[in-house]
């Protein structure tokens, strides 16, 4: 079994910096892609950031230049550092991985559970 935890998140004002941080643990065979998503109330669970195996990263256009993906491979990290945060990036933050374990070599999409990040003007 391998599941995803992040830690991290909280409360900050406007303008301020947050960096989060998610922990692949378990039997874990090998990860792909790692990814960062959000969902803002009413609103859809939306790319945030990816970035491979290999440290090709990817961004939603809106938060290029504010956020930053980095990953530890030897640790099973991913980490996104948020600077200058506005209201609006208020959301529920979910780390992704593409995983496979020791068990199935098969390769399948995890989701962690999810922490709460609220900006405040």
């Amino acid at each position: 079994q391998v599941q995803l935890v992040e830690s991290g998140g909280g409360l900050v004002q406007a303008g301020g910096s947050l960096t989060l941080s998610c922990a692949a643990s378990g039997s874990i065979f090998s990860i792909n892609d790692m990814a960062w998503y959000r969902q803002a109330p009413g609103k859809q669970r939306a790319l945030v950031a990816a970035i491979t195996s290999g440290g090709s990263t990817n961004y939603a256009d809106t938060l290029k230049g504010r956020f930053t993906i980095s990953r530890d491979n030897a640790k099973n990290t991913v980490h996104l550092q948020m600077n200058s945060l506005k209201p609006e990036d208020t959301a529920v933050y979910y780390c992704y991985a593409q995983m496979s374990s020791d068990v199935s070599k098969n390769l399948y999409g995890y989701w962690g559970q999810g922490t709460q990040v609220t900006v405040s003007s």
